[in-house]
Formats: C-alpha cells, sequence, structure tokens
C-alpha cells in the first residue's frame, strides 16, 4: 500500500478509530479521510494533532462519497453503536446492520479493500466456543442487540456472491487502552479501576453469579488497542485470504489479574470490594471469552501480543496518569 494512499477510517473520532488513525500516520499515511460524528465536545481529544484530509459527518459520507467519486484505495470500517446496554435493536440495526452493507456495498462496486469490526460479543455465552469458523456464525446466539446486531451483518457478508477485493472481519474482543476517555459505562475495566483507585483506594468488581466461577475470577480475552491497531494495519498492507478472523490475545485472564495489574502499575496493594451485579445485565453476562487465534496466524500474522501486565502497565503508566492521548 502506499503511503499517499486514500483511506477511509469509520468511527474515526472513537476509542479504536482514534488510535487508528494514529498508527496509520506513524507508518506515514495523511491522506486519511474520517468519518464520525462530530458533535461530541469529548471526543475532539481524540483526534488533536492527528494528520488526515477531511472530516465526513458518518450521516454524510454515501452522499459525500457518490457525488464527489473520491478515488479511494482502502476501508477500516471502525464505527458502530457499541452499547451493549442498549436495547432497542432499531439503533443497532441502522447503525451496525444497514450502515455497514452500504459500506460493503459501496467496496464492492468501487473495487475498494475492506476491513470492517465484528465482536466477540457474537459468541454469547460461548457455548459453541470461540472459533472463527464461518459454518459456526449462523448457530450463534449473542447475548444482546449489539451482539445480534454484529452476528446478523456478519451472516449477511457470508451469504455475498459480490464482495471487495479484499475483506476482513474483525470479532474484536475485550479492547482495552488510550482515548477511551469518553465511553462512560462502556470504557474498560482498567480505566474505572483506575478511576476508583484515584477516589476510593479501592476497585469494586462484580460478584460471580454463576457456579463455578469464584467472584473476580470471571475470565476474559483483553487484548490492547495498540495491538489491534497493528493487525488491522498488516490486513491492509498483506491482504490476506478474505476472512472472518478473531482478534484477541488468545489467552482468557481473569478481571483479578486485571485489577491487580492496575494496582501494580501504580505501585499499589491490590484491594478489591465485591459487589451485585445489576440484574439488567446478569442473565446477558459472558464470564468466559477467549479467542481461538490459529486463523489469523494461518494468514501469516506471527507478532506477539502484549501481555496482560505489559499491556495494562502502558496504559495506565503513559496515558491514564496524566490523561493522555494516543
Amino acid at each position: 500500500m502506499k503511503k499517499e494512499a486514500a483511506i477511509i477510517v469509520t468511527g474515526a473520532a472513537g476509542f479504536i478509530g482514534s488510535c487508528m488513525v494514529e498508527y496509520l500516520n506513524k507508518l506515514g499515511y495523511t491522506n486519511l479521510i474520517l468519518a464520525d460524528e462530530f458533535n461530541r465536545a469529548e471526543k475532539e481529544p481524540n483526534l488533536a494533532g492527528k494528520q488526515f484530509v477531511r472530516k465526513v459527518e458518518r450521516e454524510e459520507l454515501f452522499t459525500w462519497l457518490y457525488n464527489d467519486k473520491p478515488a479511494i484505495d482502502f476501508v477500516i470500517h471502525l464505527g458502530a453503536r457499541t452499547d451493549t446496554t442498549e436495547f432497542n435493536y432499531a439503533i443497532h440495526q441502522h447503525l451496525n446492520v444497514e450502515y455497514s452493507q452500504h459500506i460493503w456495498n459501496y467496496c464492492t462496486v468501487n473495487n475498494v479493500p475492506l476491513v470492517y469490526a465484528s465482536s466477540a460479543a457474537t459468541y454469547g455465552d460461548g457455548a459453541m466456543g470461540y472459533k472463527d469458523d464461518h459454518a459456526l456464525s449462523h448457530e450463534l446466539k449473542p447475548l444482546n442487540p449489539y451482539g445480534v446486531s454484529k452476528n446478523e451483518f456478519d451472516k449477511w457478508v457470508l451469504h455475498q456472491n459480490d464482495h471487495p477485493p479484499f475483506w476482513a472481519g474483525l470479532k474484536f474482543f475485550n479492547v482495552y487502552g488510550p482515548n477511551e476517555y469518553h465511553k462512560g459505562r462502556m470504557a474498560s475495566v482498567i480505566f474505572h479501576s483506575f478511576n476508583q483507585i484515584q477516589q476510593n483506594g479501592l476497585v469494586k468488581l462484580f460478584r460471580s453469579h454463576k457456579e463455578g466461577f469464584k467472584d473476580g475470577e470471571q475470565l476474559r480475552d483483553f487484548v490492547y488497542v495498540k495491538d489491534v491497531v497493528q493487525v488491522i494495519a498488516w490486513l491492509m498492507e498483506q491482504q490476506p485470504a478474505s476472512a472472518i478472523y478473531n482478534l484477541g490475545t488468545g489467552k482468557a485472564r481473569s478481571f483479578h489479574d486485571l485489577v491487580a495489574a492496575t494496582f501494580h502499575a501504580l505501585g499499589l496493594e491490590t484491594k478489591i470490594e465485591f459487589i451485585d451485579m445489576p440484574e439488567d445485565i446478569r442473565d446477558k453476562y459472558q464470564y468466559f471469552t477467549e479467542a481461538d487465534m490459529q486463523k489469523l496466524h494461518d494468514a501469516g500474522y506471527n507478532q506477539p501480543f502484549a501481555s496482560l501486565e505489559d499491556g495494562v502497565g502502558d496504559y495506565v503508566k503513559n496515558y491514564l496518569v496524566g490523561h493522555r492521548y494516543y
């Protein structure tokens, strides 16, 4: 991919999107078209100092593309409604399914390669495992409307006879890292842990409401955002086999480990208090996620992923302390 390549990044003012823009800049890509809703003041610092050529409002993107007919070399579609507590499916249907279908169709008609964000939320309670096998997509039972919408788009993609010259859907597991100050309740557990430590000197974690899991021993595949954007850039530049790929570390870790790493990064003793999980999410909660990463490795990606301790250490020391951005 030439460094002057024109690249669209959707969701560009958000958490992963803004980190993607920064990483592309670091690689020498500056001919970037950013799509998002740019009216939220709390997201503005995410893009401060970054290099790009144009901002386009999310709902005006297709009008601009079809009217101006710019030459686009690649699309990185990260924009989505990601709130797992939003139960109005119509919102997810518009942003996560229909909008993504428009992106796909544009890329198909104009011969533009595409990477888009799916989610590990598609795997539901994990009863079917966490293997990114296309045949399993129709068997999965996500636990919330967000997961349903992401899986509906994956299923739609797999039914298409016409597709971009290269495409990859990425099932993000638990992504954490800088530039999530604006996310509120949906920010990572590390972000909330850091703030609780600053305020109270301890962290509150949900009790387990499932047999076989001790309090704090719920397990997730936590993946550092810097690794995520590196994988996306690799897919853009290498364009291996088109497919849906998992994107985690391949190693589940406990929330207790996560919080302990946060305390350690601050040079403090671990102090945890357990509280009941809110009833509205209790029966929709994933107790274990772990990405099967074989497909991505088989495609040729062999860079190591940051360990939980290294990723949390970098995030806490270099970003959360001092409220800095990537």
